[in-house]
């Protein structure tokens, strides 16, 4: 929340969520939202590299 200023002078979109997911970047406010942002990491690493 403190670079959303800066995020929007350069052109990104701000949300206030725990994870936001856009294709293949996750990214999240600060490290208390780590579990939501490693829980929506994880996800898309196994839909672009999934075990087998």
């Amino acid at each position: 929340p403190a670079l959303e200023l800066d995020m929007q002078a350069a052109g990104a979109t701000f949300q206030d969520a725990e994870s936001v997911v856009d294709g293949t970047l996750v990214s999240s406010r600060a490290w208390p939202d780590h579990p939501a942002w490693m829980r929506e990491f994880l996800t898309v690493l196994r839909a672009k590299a999934p075990v087998t």
